[in-house]
């Protein structure tokens, strides 16, 4: 299902040579196109990322979602459910190129009693594999939210350690915030409104992800005071507490700002919360939990010498 849903999207694409030479398509498309070959060349001349045929052929979607993806937990422990892929090993979610399979899976995990998540993805990284496309909906993205994607999805390719997901992911986040931030200030200057715009909003998402994993550390600590003796209900209600506290407080972070990124969560049409569930928090920890390890690694070990640090990565880290 994979490798059909994989061909079928490398069937229908074109050069992106072809592309930018076609009069049919908008001068603001044909932008972000070169704009994105301007940021691969950075991440590979700049930051030391393997050079790669990926973000050569354009995919176009016509406004429609491409890609499902499944996370699930335990409903009353921080414990991710798995799946294992051959070659590549242990992963925490499981793709779909088409929406009925997806949701077919997905109500086999509930009925099995699991938390379950599924949302709409709009990149993933085929680790070398194939020549990865850019799809029609990374061009939505601002510019610094579309330089993190392509460096994110490059550092795959160049970096990627079997049965690690938590250590690959939290890597990729890593160094494509990173590298965006060292694109922007190069092209854009550190006092142009567009870098300052991005550095506002990294400085915020980074407030919410100490929310957040303040919270997987309370949930955590309150489900492990759970015995085999504490009723369902009585686990649940405690679960429900704990979670709209999480939510709530989630407005303390804006400083009076408004919100940079999408809520946590939003409102039912009964107005009340729609809450997360352990599907949300495991999946937040698989991209978020190693930022900080990254970051005091980089800054102390290698005094802010990216290639260094990088090429340290690489060579202590067998990859696949």
């Amino acid at each position: 299902m994979q490798a059909k849903g994989q061909l079928r999207i490398l069937w229908n694409t074109q050069p992106v040579e072809e592309v930018l030479a076609d009069p049919a398509y908008p001068d603001s498309l044909k932008r972000k196109i070169e704009l994105i070959q301007e940021i691969k060349r950075f991440a590979v001349d700049s930051i030391g990322l393997n050079p790669s045929g990926s973000y050569t052929t354009y995919y176009e979607q016509h406004g429609q979602p491409i890609l499902w993806v499944i996370t699930a937990s335990e409903p009353y422990r921080l414990a991710a459910y798995q799946w294992s892929f051959p070659i590549l090993g242990l992963f925490s979610y499981k793709g779909f190129f088409e929406k009925p399979r997806a949701d077919r899976e997905e109500a086999a995990l509930k009925n099995a009693g699991l938390d379950t998540r599924i949302g709409e993805v709009s990149a993933w990284s085929t680790l070398g594999f194939f020549k990865d496309p850019i799809l029609s909906s990374m061009l939505d993205r601002p510019v610094g939210r579309l330089a993190e994607l392509i460096i994110h999805e490059l550092t795959h390719g160049t970096l990627f350690i079997k049965n690690s997901l938590e250590y690959n992911e939290n890597l990729a986040d890593f160094v494509g915030e990173y590298g965006a931030l060292r694109f922007m200030a190069q092209k854009y200057g550190t006092d142009s409104e567009i870098y300052r715009s991005y550095l506002a909003e990294r400085e915020y998402d980074e407030r919410y992800d100490e929310h957040i994993l303040r919270g997987t550390r309370k949930l955590d600590s309150l489900y492990r005071t759970f015995g085999k003796q504490t009723p369902v209900s009585e686990k649940q209600r405690l679960k429900t507490v704990m979670i709209t506290q999480i939510v709530e407080t989630v407005d303390t972070l804006t400083d009076g700002q408004p919100k940079l990124i999408q809520p946590l969560t939003k409102k039912r049409k009964t107005g009340k919360l729609k809450l997360p569930n352990n599907a949300y928090f495991v999946g937040y920890l698989t991209y978020r939990k190693q930022q900080n390890q990254f970051r005091t690694e980089f800054e102390e070990r290698f005094n802010g010498d990216f290639k260094r640090y990088f090429s340290y990565l690489k060579e202590t880290y067998p990859s696949l």
